[in-house]
């Protein structure tokens, strides 16, 4: 099988570290010493993110769609209302959720570059992805919290990939609740999901929670000593320590400048290719692209991987044919990313 590099935005290209501790043997959790861990990866994240002061962090052995249907389930009943920013298919599932739990929900549907069309009246909760991973699409966190701060609004924010990335503080963005994954940003393996909790949002959890799984007081509660109610994610949740302590020596601000610079030099690379971004503004952790030359996006990826071992992400839906994603998360090097912009010249005849 001919060796393949990732350009996926989740799962990305991991650390030599990351891989080793991932492989190695999974140790017994119920310890002094596993805890530690525990604590020390609440104690790490929430200061990497910019929680306000009094903040918690939840870890779910799960994706990251539980950790978006546990934030709603966790604050919202059929009693509130959301406003839910749908630009995408990760949108689409925050209604989806409210959908399936019986919250009402107004949608703020856009689509590729479209200004967010906030209402002048708020709801009980903001939910919005930080970044629409599906389209490429950033959206602007300082305009989303000011507008929940002046409508006394909770702020829900999925950053899945955007933390590590791209600017990201939930104190000066007014974000209540924070929605994290392992396999994107950090770069580890999927099965991992966080929620980091403001103390707005700790004030005013539901007592009564529909599942017995996502309920944060269970985890809150065990938190405090260190540990989880049910069995964690324990060999990520090493190898997220280790991780976290990485990105706490160098300063995320070196992460996100490396995603920044990858990012410009990918794009100023296909500079002259019948391609160009699907929506903007564009994160620093991927660049969605959309074919101008009326071919198929999907017979790119297919080529790229069959001929190169170069793995893109094609999309789903309305935009399949038309839209593919290429990551800038993760151990990315500068010698694939040249291999890949040639690759590209070379799929549409356009010698460098």
């Amino acid at each position: 099988m001919r060796p393949q590099w990732l350009f996926t935005p989740g799962p990305v290209p991991m650390s030599e570290d990351t891989r080793q501790i991932l492989g190695a043997q999974t140790p017994y959790f119920r310890t002094p010493e596993f805890s530690q861990v525990v604590l020390e990866c609440e104690r790490l994240l929430v200061a990497l993110v910019g929680a306000p002061s009094g903040s918690r962090a939840v870890f779910l052995t799960a994706s990251g769609t539980a950790a978006m249907e546990a934030g709603v389930i966790n604050l919202l009943g059929s009693t509130d209302s959301a406003l839910v920013v749908n630009g995408g298919s990760f949108g689409q599932r925050f209604c989806d959720i409210c959908r399936c739990h019986g919250i009402p929900h107004r949608e703020l549907r856009l689509s590729g570059s479209d200004p967010v069309p906030y209402p002048g009246t708020g709801a009980r909760a903001l939910l919005l992805n930080g970044h629409e991973t599906s389209t490429g699409r950033c959206y602007d966190l300082d305009e989303s919290g000011a507008y929940c701060r002046r409508h006394g609004m909770l702020h829900l924010v999925d950053a899945i990939s955007l933390f590590v990335t791209d600017e990201l503080n939930m104190a000066s963005q007014a974000i209540d609740v924070l929605v994290l994954s392992s396999h994107k940003g950090l770069a580890l393996a999927p099965g991992l999901a966080m929620v980091v909790l403001a103390p707005t949002a700790l004030a005013v959890l539901k007592e009564r929670v529909p599942s017995f799984y996502l309920d944060f007081h269970p985890y809150l509660n065990d938190g405090i000593r260190g540990q989880t109610p049910f069995t964690p994610a324990v060999g990520i949740l090493l190898a997220l320590l280790q991780r976290l302590r990485q990105i706490h020596a160098e300063g995320v601000s070196v992460h996100i400048d490396k995603a920044r610079a990858l990012a410009a030099h990918f794009r100023a690379g296909i500079r002259g290719l019948p391609l160009r971004l699907h929506a903007s503004p564009a994160p620093n952790a991927m660049t969605a692209l959309e074919r101008t030359d009326g071919g198929d996006a999907r017979d790119l990826v297919v080529a790229l991987k069959q001929r190169h071992g170069l793995v893109l992400t094609p999309n789903g839906g309305a935009l399949a044919a038309r839209v593919f994603r290429v990551s800038h998360m993760g151990e990315q090097r500068h010698d694939r990313l040249a291999a890949l912009l040639v690759a590209l010249h070379a799929y549409f005849n356009n010698p460098r």
